[in-house]
C-alpha cells in the first residue's frame, strides 16, 4: 500500500530521532542560552522503545519507505544503539539504513554499528580550524576527535562517508574551500548545507546564509566542477563532480533553492511524534495509540491519514515571502526545534 500526499509526493525516507539530547551546543541547533544546565530533556519513559521504533518502521516501509536514517539530538548518546540497528536491518525492502552523528562517540562505536547492519554514516563537521569549530560546537570539542571517528567508520566499512558542513556567514564561510580540498584528498564526500531557519531559538537571519551558488563558485574557482544528475527522485543535495574525476561535493540549498515539491521525508521524534516537514509546528502522536494497544492496521490508517493530508512546502513559501536583506516571515513560536526532529 503506497501512499501520496496532496501534492502527489510519496513517502520514501523516514528519519528517526532516537534522543533529544546532545553533547554539543551548536549555535545553529542547540544554543547554550536555551539548552542550558536546567533544560528539561525527555525522560527515558517518554522515549519510544526499540521495539516500538522497529514496529513503526516496519509499518512505514509497508507504506513506501525505502531509506531509514537514525538521528537525534546525538543518536550515539542513546544506550545500546547497535541493538536498534540490528532490529531494523532485517526489514524487507529497506534499501539503506544510515545514521547522522556529530562524530564525538563514533570512534568507539563504528565497528559495533557496522556489525549490527548499519550501511552508511554522515558526520557533521563545520570547520577544520580548531578555534572556529570550538566556537560553533560551543563545548570545545576538537576537530581531531571527529576525524578519528570518521577514520574508524571508514575502517569499519561504513562507506561512502558523507561529511556535512553547515555554512554560516561570519563564522565559517572562509573554511569552504579548505574543507573541500581536505575531503577531496581523503576521497570522502563533503556536503555543504545552507544555514536554515529551523525552530525559533537559533536567531536565524537571511543575511547569515551563504547561498549555495557562492559555495559552488568558490570551489569551482580552484577545483573545477561539473554538475551531476540526481541519483533518485527527491534527493535533497545538488551534486557536483570534480572535473578531474577525483570525487564529488554536494550542496543542500533549502533556503535559496527550495525543493519542497520533491520532498519525500517523514520524521519521527524520540517520543513518537510524526512530523511531515522539517519546519512544522505540530506533530502527530503515534506513541499514545501504540501504548493504548492499537493494531498494525489502526496505526497504518493513522499514518496514512496524516500523510494523505500533507501539503507542506514551507521553504517554497518562505522563498516567495522573503525580501532582502531581511526575511518577511511569520515564525510560529511553537515550531519544532532541530534537536527534536533530527534534521
Amino acid at each position: 500500500m503506497l501512499i501520496r500526499d496532496t501534492l502527489g509526493r510519496p513517502i520514501h525516507d523516514l528519519r528517526i530521532s532516537v534522543t533529544d539530547r546532545c553533547n554539543f551546543r551548536c549555535t545553529y541547533c542547540m544554543p547554550r542560552e536555551v539548552y542550558g544546565r536546567d533544560f528539561a530533556f525527555l525522560p527515558r519513559s517518554e522515549l519510544l522503545t526499540f521495539e516500538e521504533i522497529t514496529r513503526l518502521a516496519r509499518l512505514f516501509v509497508a507504506l513506501g519507505v525505502r531509506k531509514v536514517r537514525l538521528t537525534g539530538g546525538e543518536p550515539l548518546l542513546r544506550r545500546d544503539l547497535p541493538k536498534l540497528v540490528a532490529m531494523l536491518s532485517p526489514l524487507p525492502d529497506v534499501e539503506d539504513i544510515t545514521l547522522t552523528t556529530n562524530g564525538s562517540l563514533l570512534a568507539r562505536q563504528a565497528q559495533s554499528l557496522a556489525d549490527a547492519g548499519l550501511k552508511r554514516i554522515s558526520v557533521s563537521l563545520d570547520s577544520l580550524d580548531e578555534q572556529t569549530f570550538a566556537r560553533m560546537n560551543d563545548v570545545g570539542f576538537p576537530v581531531s576527535s571527529v576525524l578519528e571517528g570518521i577514520d574508524a567508520a571508514q575502517a569499519a566499512g561504513l562507506a561512502p562517508i558523507k561529511v556535512n558542513m553547515v555554512v554560516r556567514r561570519g563564522l565559517n564561510e572562509q573554511d569552504v574551500v579548505p574543507m573541500a580540498r581536505f575531503f577531496r584528498e581523503r576521497g570522502q564526500i563533503l556536503r555543504f548545507i545552507e544555514y536554515m531557519d529551523v525552530g525559533h531559538t537559533n536567531g536565524w537571519r537571511l543575511d547569515d546564509v551563504v547561498p549555495a551558488r557562492q559555495i559552488v563558485a568558490a570551489i569551482d574557482a580552484e577545483m573545477p566542477l561539473v554538475a551531476l544528475p540526481s541519483t533518485y527522485p527527491g534527493e535533497v543535495a545538488d551534486r557536483w563532480a570534480y572535473r578531474d574525476g577525483s570525487g564529488e561535493v554536494g550542496v543542500i540549498a533549502s533556503v535559496t533553492q527550495p525543493f519542497c515539491r520533491d520532498c519525500t521525508r517523514a520524521r519521527l521524534t524520540a517520543d513518537g511524534q510524526l512530523y511531515t516537514c522539517l519546519f512544522a509546528a505540530a506533530g502527530h502522536d503515534l506513541r499514545a495509540p501504540i501504548r493504548a494497544g492499537a493494531t498494525d492496521d489502526e496505526l497504518v490508517q493513522a499514518i496514512s491519514a496524516v500523510w494523505g493530508q500533507r501539503s507542506d512546502r514551507y521553504s517554497e513559501l518562505r522563498s516567495l515571502a522573503t525580501t532582502r536583506p531581511l526575511p518577511v516571515i511569520n515564525v510560529d513560536p511553537n515550531r519544532v526545534e532541530m534537536s527534536r526532529i533530527g534534521g
